[in-house]
């Protein structure tokens, strides 16, 4: 059995004692959060999040692309939410690679180079702030509370990274 068929028994056995239950589309708590696609990170544990009360952004990195630019600005507008954290964590697979070495690699193997970043970074805490920096420089967003964290896959535990002076 395939790890997608697994996951549909796996929502059999939830719908049969899941009960329904309608939320309102925006999040209660008019947060969003902009962070890594790791499996590692238990944000609705970590943070005491239920359903309904935020939007999570996931990518590789939780780095501040055009998409994800384009969901905060939807969840802002749209959705309203009014707070965004910026989570990126400890022992990131994107630190384990060098950017310029992949690129050339991936231009190797397919004759050109992705038209995107692929994000690799050596300090979690620099490039948490370059993330809040690109957010609170998009023209899209609104200026809200922005805050950036790194989350410890090893223990689950928060420490804020200041803001960068600007």
């Amino acid at each position: 059995m395939s790890s997608i068929d697994e996951r549909l028994e796996q929502n059999r056995a939830y719908l049969a004692g899941h009960g329904h239950r309608e939320m309102p589309t925006s999040p209660s708590l008019h947060l969003a959060v902009l962070t890594c696609m790791d499996s590692r990170l238990d944000l609705f544990g970590a943070l005491g999040l239920d359903l309904g009360q935020c939007h999570l952004i996931r990518n590789a990195g939780g780095i501040a692309t055009d998409d994800a630019i384009r969901s905060l600005l939807l969840s802002q507008r749209l959705l309203g939410t009014r707070s965004i954290m910026v989570i990126h964590h400890t022992r990131c697979g994107l630190e384990a690679f060098e950017e310029e070495q992949l690129q050339g690699e991936l231009e190797a193997e397919f004759g050109e180079r992705p038209p995107f970043r692929l994000g690799a970074y050596r300090d979690v805490e620099a490039d948490v702030r370059a993330t809040m920096s690109a957010l609170r420089a998009s023209p899209y967003l609104l200026s809200v509370d922005i805050r950036g964290f790194v989350f410890d896959v090893d223990d689950g535990g928060l420490r804020e990274i200041d803001a960068p002076v600007e």
